[in-house]
């Protein structure tokens, strides 16, 4: 069983790990919803499974699937693929999921956050989410593990921590009033320190242009190691998205981590920009209270939104021209493990991507 402990992960000594930390496996959810994913979700299915092929080549997976989606999943899964009966309304592991924390003796506890599918009543992306905010729950019960209730309407990919006491973070998405309105910039500060145990917090503006999760920083950085960044760029001045990658830039570039050091930031070309077709808009169910797919609209594409495994790199690719050099960018990056890319345009036509759709759970 997972008890809930009324304590926090800081005064229990439990912190949490940086991604790039040794992991006991990754956890995701089996996308199906025909009003968010094209034809019925098969195209997005095929994505997912690839996905976790990719990251099965190097830890555990567990994929959570609904009691209809069951056997479809098993079937088109590998079979060293862990498949688990979860009810959700999404597929959105990263945000929904817990965010373990680790502490003493390499104990393992989690934190469950609020989810309100990224800004509730007040621009959310669908209605209702109730199922998908009992996931992280769910999660910690099957692992058994010991669960801290934060309370705080927070996305798993809207943090990013290093390990060593540094969270990265946006304003655009954790000072929006569609999640804690009643809590000031300090008191979110807080409650970070409280449940990730971290003492420097940086703040960036926007994410990525248009990124319908109210700029997750997951898409527009990740941390690859202690003083070291990953930066979504662009060289076209005429994009909405150098000024954004540049004001980034400008903060990372001036900020000192929990351990003092100034960080590395290296800047990776976006793709595209990536624009929905018509055909794929059409192949998309019209409901209320789901954000429409039309076309035209442009995605958030990004290849920052990538997941550092175990020995991998699994990340996303888009069949365009500045594929192969990000590609090459992470592998200098990360010389130790094996960068392997996925075709990912199908997760992004759903509004998220590959690191969106995991999450990690660390070695004890």
């Amino acid at each position: 069983m997972s008890i809930t402990i009324e304590s926090t992960p800081r005064a229990d000594g439990f912190r949490m790990p940086g991604e790039f930390e040794r992991h006991a496996g990754t956890w995701m959810l089996w996308p199906e919803r025909p009003d968010n994913w094209r034809q019925g979700a098969k195209p997005a299915q095929r994505a997912y499974a690839a996905v976790a092929a990719a990251i099965a080549q190097f830890e555990p997976v567990t994929m959570c699937v609904s009691r209809a989606q069951f056997l479809n999943a098993r079937a088109m899964l590998p079979a060293g693929a862990r498949v688990v009966e979860m009810s959700n309304d999404d597929a959105w592991m990263r945000d929904c999921g817990p965010t373990f924390v680790r502490g003493p003796g390499g104990v393992v506890r989690g934190v469950d956050w609020d989810f309100n599918a990224w800004g509730g009543l007040d621009g959310g992306l669908y209605f209702p989410w109730d199922q998908d905010d009992q996931v992280a729950a769910k999660v910690l019960e099957i692992e058994r593990v010991d669960r801290y209730k934060a309370p705080l309407v927070l996305e798993g990919g809207s943090i990013h921590v290093d390990g060593q006491g540094t969270l990265i973070t946006t304003e655009e998405c954790l000072l929006n009033p569609n999640r804690n309105p009643q809590l000031s910039k300090a008191q979110i500060e807080d409650l970070l320190r409280a449940y990730l145990n971290v003492d420097t917090i940086i703040w960036l503006g926007r994410g990525v242009y248009l990124d319908e999760t109210n700029g997750h920083v997951d898409n527009i950085i990740n941390i690859v190691r202690p003083g070291v960044v990953a930066l979504t760029w662009t060289d076209d001045r005429n994009d909405p998205q150098w000024e954004i990658s540049n004001d980034a830039y400008e903060r990372l570039t001036a900020a000192t981590d929990a351990r003092g050091r100034k960080l590395e930031v290296h800047r990776i070309h976006q793709p595209g920009p990536i624009y929905i077709t018509e055909e794929e808009a059409r192949d998309v169910d019209a409901v209320a209270g789901t954000l429409p797919r039309n076309t035209g609209d442009r995605l958030a594409g990004s290849y920052i939104n990538y997941y550092a495994c175990n020995g991998g790199v699994i990340v996303p690719v888009f069949g365009d021209a500045h594929d192969a050099a990000a590609l090459q960018s992470l592998q200098g990056l990360y010389p130790e493990r094996k960068v392997t890319p996925v075709p990912a345009r199908e997760i992004l036509l759903g509004g998220g991507n590959i690191h969106c759709i995991t999450q990690q759970q660390p070695a004890g």
